[in-house]
């Protein structure tokens, strides 16, 4: 099995919103089944590469399980010494040496969808083209996603999705990963407006926000509700005003950072709080 295996396993798993683990044989003295630099990679139901087999391969195999189950995994060294005199769950390997074995948690990566690439939009996509995160950046207008326009983000640690959709931007939401945090800001109050109302009928999606000021939410959320039929609590999904309170500048790229901020704050609460999908076979959407 070539080298390159593992590469192509860890994009796999990302394309697949499904967590995994790393593992790479850190050290090696004397014999050993393989050299050091050895890679293997393990998702919840399936493996890529290999360490060297044997005992070695098996626990850190049932080691990484564990970690996919466990919020929050940091990494983890493990040491296995192969001689005739140490026994595991899994037997004896004895070629005579020690192995060091690093396991390096692949979290699923956060997905951020921004519905509006103007002047905010784009401030707001730099800066969380920064991150590592799934980016989906929506816009009607053709000349907002221009490869002109976009060649800022042309060095992103982010893997940016773009969706040029000329009628009903609202489809895309169907398309988004689970868990996408969505933030709406078009040029359009009309395109706003039945954004909102779709991501509320999308129940799998994140974070809801939206820009704008408290007269325009007074009136999304009686047309929400009136026109809508959408109870309080379900209105309430929907964020507004985003970012952080503290920060009041007008310019668009101080309110980019501070609604940015406000999503990392967010997902710090996820990273610490939920539990990671491991369903198997949950392929990504894929986007336009």
């Amino acid at each position: 099995m070539p080298d390159t295996t593992w590469v192509a396993a860890v994009a796999r798993l990302r394309a697949r919103r499904e967590p995994g683990v790393l593992v790479t044989v850190a050290t090696v003295r004397g014999h050993a089944p393989r050299r050091a630099g050895a890679k293997l990679v393990v998702g919840p139901t399936e493996t890529w590469g290999s360490i060297g087999g044997g005992n070695i391969e098996a626990v850190a195999i049932d080691r990484a399980r564990e970690l996919i189950a466990t919020p929050d995994p940091e990494p983890e060294l493990m040491e296995f010494a192969l001689n005739d005199k140490v026994t595991s769950r899994h037997g004896v390997q004895c070629c005579g040496g020690a192995v060091s074995v690093l396991l390096e948690p692949l979290p699923v990566v956060q997905a951020v969808a921004i519905f509006g690439i103007g002047h905010v939009g784009m401030e707001l996509a730099r800066i969380l083209a920064r991150h590592s995160l799934d980016l989906h950046l929506i816009d009607t207008r053709p000349d907002m996603l221009t490869d002109e326009r976009l060649g800022v983000l042309a060095d992103a640690v982010a893997q940016v999705h773009v969706h040029h959709v000329p009628l009903l931007p609202e489809e895309v939401l169907a398309e988004l990963p689970p868990g996408t945090h969505v933030l709406i800001m078009t040029h359009d109050h009309a395109e706003d407006a039945a954004l909102c109302d779709a991501a509320l009928r999308t129940t799998d999606l994140g974070s809801i926000g939206l820009i704008g000021s408290a007269a325009k939410w007074a009136r999304f959320k009686k047309r929400l509700a009136d026109e809508g039929g959408h109870d309080a609590a379900t209105i309430d999904r929907i964020k507004t005003p985003i970012g952080i309170p503290e920060i009041t500048g007008k310019e668009p790229a101080t309110i980019a950072v501070s609604v940015a901020a406000d999503l990392l704050r967010t997902f710090e609460q996820d990273r610490h709080w939920a539990v990671p999908n491991t369903v198997p076979g949950a392929l990504e959407r894929s986007s336009r």
